[in-house]
This record gives structure tokens, sequence and C-alpha cells, in this order.
């Protein structure tokens, strides 16, 4: 029998786990190498949308998420000061029936626990070697040799690398040279609280957006709906840390949006736990590979959160890229060729979740009541008389397959 093929998946995360899946499923030797002690997520919640819900479908994650997953009831937008709603469209059976697959929203240390679940299988077989505390250094390679570098002073042969590490990615820094990320102006609060501390003004069980000038907040649930998951993104120039465990406080958060809607503040007041961090993005890459070194995910195409689309993101590019590397595609293309290829495939896709989060982030952001109601009140009216086109707006996004 022909030896598998070798993969180094750099970047433990969504996007590395994922993709170690995909690429087990295609008969590959994989080593994922993560730098944290263990596998593990921060306590944040996502939105998952038709187009990643189908493709875990078919990774065989779903049924592991099936018991603490939650189905918003609708999508929904409100204005923060007053809470009255601008637009509310039915999710559940809507999803299914319009994109084909449920839309969801999941605790990121789920879904982590999910994949690494899903792994198993592959881990008793020998076919995967997952390694925490290490991490990738960089890469050499000649038309004959890769080499991975680790920072135990190993090197690691391969056939393919992966830099699935994220915005500061360092495969992407020797690819692309050193080159910062930018800082878009925007901080974002998160909070995971109990939804009996929320009490009377618990959020709605929907996926509902709180738009307000200058910032704006998400609420939606999860935990099998008895947790709430708070975001609050606030324009600001003076506070630029970026990192997902950044302790902020309650009053801070507060001052942010003292004079919002009670639903809002009281997530504020109930969480025990409250995280800051800098929005920081890039700007599309002109290649997301060298040789049979190749980018994915937030390594390749960092987004805003406004479009609840980072996670599927990388989700798609694993699955497109394990497409590429199945052993009947590399019959005809070599590693290279199909590093080459995911590029191709996927850059005007993710351009433009990049810059459609980047729009929805100054739309939500909206300052100024006649400015606001220009802009919300079409939306508003499409919500009660055509919310079909509503609908439509999100076709060309979860409605793709890969």
């Amino acid at each position: 029998m022909k030896p598998k093929r070798q993969a180094v998946i750099a970047g433990g995360g969504i996007a590395g786990l994922t993709t170690a899946i995909v690429l087990c499923q295609k008969n590959w030797q994989v080593t994922v190498i993560e730098q944290a002690a263990e596998f593990s997520e921060v306590g944040a919640g996502l939105q998952l949308s038709p187009n990643g819900v189908v493709l875990l479908e078919g990774l065989g994650v779903m049924p592991l998420l099936e018991d603490t997953l939650f189905e918003p009831e609708a999508v929904e937008m409100r204005y923060g000061s007053s809470g009255n709603r601008i637009f509310s469209l039915p999710l559940r059976q809507a999803a299914v029936q319009r994109w084909g697959a449920r839309y969801i929203n999941v605790y990121r240390p789920d879904l982590v626990t999910a994949l690494l679940t899903r792994l198993d299988v592959f881990l008793d077989n020998g076919q995967l070697q997952l390694i925490n505390g290490q991490r990738v250094t960089g890469y050499r390679q000649s038309p004959q040799q890769l080499e991975v570098l680790v920072d135990t002073g190993e090197t690691r042969n391969a056939d393919l690398l992966v830099g699935a590490d994220g915005i500061q990615s360092t495969i992407r820094q020797q690819m692309h040279g050193n080159t910062a990320p930018r800082f878009t102006g925007n901080v974002a609060w998160r909070a995971v609280v109990p939804l009996a501390a929320t009490g009377v003004h618990s959020p709605p069980p929907t996926a509902c957006i709180w738009t307000g000038a200058g910032k704006h907040a998400v609420t939606t649930r999860v935990r099998s709906g008895n947790w709430v998951n708070f975001v609050g993104v606030v324009e600001q120039d003076s506070w630029r840390e970026e990192g997902w465990r950044i302790r902020g406080t309650t009053e801070q958060a507060l001052d942010d949006f003292n004079d919002w809607s009670p639903t809002v503040t009281q997530c504020i007041k109930s969480a025990t736990e409250l995280y800051r961090w800098a929005l920081y993005d890039r700007l599309p890459l002109s290649h997301w590979s060298d040789g049979r070194v190749v980018l994915l995910g937030d390594a390749a195409h960092p987004m805003l959160p406004s479009m609840a689309q980072g996670a599927v993101q990388s989700i798609e590019d694993a699955c497109t890229l394990g497409n590429l590397l199945s052993p009947e595609s590399l019959n005809t293309n070599d590693v290279a060729e199909a590093c080459g290829q995911l590029f191709a495939r996927r850059i005007s896709r993710t351009s433009r979740v990049q810059k459609v989060s980047a729009k929805n982030m100054k739309l939500f952001h909206t300052r100024g009541r006649i400015m606001q109601k220009a802009r919300f009140e079409p939306a508003r009216i499409a919500g009660y008389l055509a919310p079909w086109a509503l609908y439509g707006m999100n076709d060309w996004l979860y409605g793709e397959r890969f």
C-alpha cells in the first residue's frame, strides 16, 4: 500500500481541527501542533449559518453538538437605546427551507469538544497526532522536501504544511513579510451569562442585533438556550490591546452602554467575567500558498464579526482544501498546485465577506436619528411587506455549497 501523505497543521483552533478531520478523511497522515497547553477555546458564543452547518453535517460533527446547540427563533434588529424592533425574520424552519440547513448558535468550547471527539477515531487508528505546548516557527522547502520548524528545535518532514495559526500567523509572516494588521477603531466586549441571571430583562430567543450611534451589540443564546452570549462593539481609538483573554470591568462596559435598553445593560451587570479585545483586520492577500505551504482561516482572511462568518469561512476553507487534496484530485494535481487552487477558489468569496462585514459594522453604528431612520426604515418595511427580500440578501452566502 502506498504510504499516506504527511500533513502538519500549525494551530489547533476551529480551523486547524476541522482541517485535521477533512485530511484524515482523505487518507492523509496528520499532525496538529498547538502552542497552548491544551486544545481549548475561549468561552464565547458562535453563530453557525447554514453554509457551515451543512459542512459539519458532512464531517460527522453535528450529532456531537445536538445536546448543546440552540436554534434561534428569528434574526432581528432593534434600536439599542429604546429596544424597539426594526425587523424580525423567522429563522428555524425558514433556514432549512431556503438554504437547506439549520442556523444554530453554539458555545465555542462545545464546538472544539465536538471536533476533538470526531477526531478520536483517527487518534485510535494512528492516523492523527495532536501535540500541545509547541509552536510551528517556520518552514524550509525545496522541490524535493518540505521541512516544518518547531520551537523545540525539532524539524519535521511533511508533504503539506497548513497555517491555521490565526491573525498573527507565523506562517503568513514568513510567506508575506512582517506586516501588522490594521486596527479598525473598534473594541469588542464579550460575556456569557446564565439566562436566569438576566431575569425580566432576558434577551429574546433570537439572533438579535442592537444598533446605535458608534456602537452595536449582539445577543444570542447558547448551551441549549440556558446561557446568553453578549458581544458589544464600540468605536474608540484610545485602547488597542489585542487578545481574547483581557479582562475589563463592569463599570467600563456599562459606561460604553449606559443609555441603552435594560436588556443590554442587564447582560453586562449579570456577567461575572467581562472581556474586551481590539478588533483588527487585514487587506486581502495576493496569495495564500508558497509551494506546499498554505494558509486558511484567520491566517488568510481575518474578518470583523459583523456577519458572524469567521468560524464558518474557516470551515469552508478546510473542506475546499480537502477536496483539492483528495486522492482523486491528486491523481492530476500535485500538492503545490492544489494549495494554489485553494486561493483561486476562495479569494473572491472571502474578500466579499470581509467587505460586507466592514460595511455592516458601519451600518450598525449609524449616528443621528435622521440617518438611522433613513437607513433602517426600508428594512423595517420590508420585514412586514417583503421579508423574502431580506432573506434574499444572504442567499449568496448561506446557499453556497462546497
